[in-house]
C-alpha cells in the first residue's frame, strides 16, 4: 500500500510512538473514552488492548506488524512485519481473562531457500496462517505466510525456516496483474473444506472496482465485495469452525479523513461453485471521527473459541501505533453501538 498516504491520515489523531525504544513494552489501553474490558460493541465484546513499544527483540526491531497467528500447542502468538521478521509473543491474561500484557520470547529473520535471510523485494511478508498449531508434535507446526510485490506464499518453519512454496494461480503470480505491487497478496488463511484462501488488497486491475477474488490455491474463486466505506482494502482473513470466514477490512480516503477498520463475516459456499458473489455482512466497524483510537490494523488470528486477536502495522514510523486488540465474536450481531 502506499505507506507515505497511510502516513498523512494518521497524523491528525494518533499519538507518537516511541521510535527509539529498545525495551519491550505491552502497555494496556483504551481504545474509547469510556471503553472497558467487557464491554460490548457491535457484534464484539472487547477484551483488551495494548500498546506495543518499538523494540528490538534479538536484533529485529518489531514494527510493522501485518500477520497474527496463534499457536495452542507451543501457547504463542505469532507476528509478522513487512520486513521479513517473525516474532513470539506470549499473551498475558488477568483473574478475568482479560488481556492485561505481553512478553517477548524469540524473534527470527524469514529466510529464502538457501538459509538466508529474505532481502528487498522479496521480504515483503503480509498475511500469516498456521498449519497444525494446535498439536503437540515437535516440529510439526507449519507458517503460511503470503507477500506483496513478489506474490507468493510461502511455507515456514516456526523458527522462519523456508520448507516450501504453495502453488497459487498463474493469474496471482504475475505482478503485472495487481494495480499496484503494494496491494498484492495481504490475506491468507486456511480452511478446512477448500484449503488454502488468499485475497488481494485491492481488485486486480481488470477487475470492477469493490470487488475481490478470494483464491483457493487450485484456482477456484469467489468474489469478495468490499464494505461501504470508500477506499475499503481486504487486510486479513481467518477461517472460522462454523465454515465462514472473519474478515478484515481498513478504509482511508485522504489526509485528514477518517479511518474506518471493518470486522465482517464472509459465508463461504458448501458446494463447489465457483466465481459467485459472496454472502458478507457487517460485525463492527470502527470510525475513528467517532472517538476510536485507531491504526493501520492489518493482522488477525483466532485464539480459543470465538476469541480472537487482531493487531496493527505502525509501518516502523514514529507517527504511529502497534495495537494489539483481543476481542469475542457474539453469536448474533446487534444492529450498531454500546450494550
Amino acid at each position: 500500500m502506499p505507506r507515505f498516504i497511510l502516513l498523512l491520515v494518521l497524523l491528525s489523531g494518533l499519538s507518537l510512538s516511541a521510535c527509539a525504544a529498545r525495551e519491550f513494552a505491552a502497555t494496556p489501553i483504551s481504545l474509547a473514552d469510556h471503553v472497558a474490558p467487557g464491554d460490548i460493541y457491535a457484534g464484539i465484546r472487547l477484551l483488551g488492548a495494548l500498546r506495543l513499544s518499538s523494540s528490538e527483540i534479538n536484533g529485529l526491531r518489531l514494527c510493522g506488524l501485518s500477520g497474527l497467528a496463534w499457536d495452542e500447542g507451543a501457547g504463542l502468538l505469532y507476528a509478522i512485519s513487512d520486513q521479513g521478521a517473525l516474532f513470539h509473543l506470549r499473551p498475558v491474561f488477568d483473574d478475568q481473562g482479560y488481556l492485561a500484557g505481553a512478553r517477548s520470547i524469540a524473534a527470527y529473520p524469514l529466510q529464502d531457500a538457501s538459509g538466508k535471510p529474505l532481502r528487498t523485494p522479496f521480504d515483503d511478508s503480509e498475511g500469516l496462517a498456521i498449519r497444525n498449531g494446535d498439536h503437540q508434535i515437535q516440529g510439526d507446526t507449519e507458517l503460511l505466510i503470503s507477500f506483496e510485490v513478489k506474490p507468493r506464499v510461502v511455507r515456514y518453519s516456526t523458527k522462519g525456516e523456508w520448507r516450501g512454496e504453495e502453488s497459487l494461480p498463474a493469474v496471482l503470480r504475475d505482478i503485472r496483474n495487481y494495480r499496484d505491487p503494494n496491494q498484492a497478496l495481504e490475506a491468507v488463511t486456511l480452511d478446512p473444506r477448500w484449503g488454502v484462501l488468499v485475497g488481494t488488497e485491492t481488485p486486480l486491475r481488470n477487475d470492477p472496482s469493490g470487488q475481490i477474488r478470494i483464491f483457493t490455491s487450485s484456482g477456484r474463486f469467489w468474489i469478495y465485495p468490499l464494505g461501504s466505506a470508500p477506499s475499503s482494502a481486504l487486510v486479513a482473513m481467518e477461517a472460522l469452525p462454523d465454515g465462514s470466514l472473519l474478515t478484515l477490512e481498513r478504509a482511508f480516503v485522504a489526509p485528514l479523513r477518517p479511518l474506518v477498520i471493518s470486522l465482517r463475516r464472509t459465508e463461504l459456499p458448501v458446494l463447489g461453485t465457483a466465481g459467485v458473489p459472496l454472502k458478507v455482512t457487517d460485525i463492527a466497524v470502527f470510525d475513528s471521527s467517532q472517538g476510536w483510537l485507531l491504526d493501520n490494523f492489518e493482522g488477525l488470528t483466532r485464539y480459543r473459541d470465538q476469541r480472537f486477536f487482531m493487531v496493527s502495522d505502525d509501518n516502523c514510523n514514529s507517527w504511529q501505533t502497534t495495537l494489539l486488540v483481543y476481542f469475542e465474536l457474539l453469536p448474533v450481531a446487534p444492529v450498531s453501538g454500546f450494550r
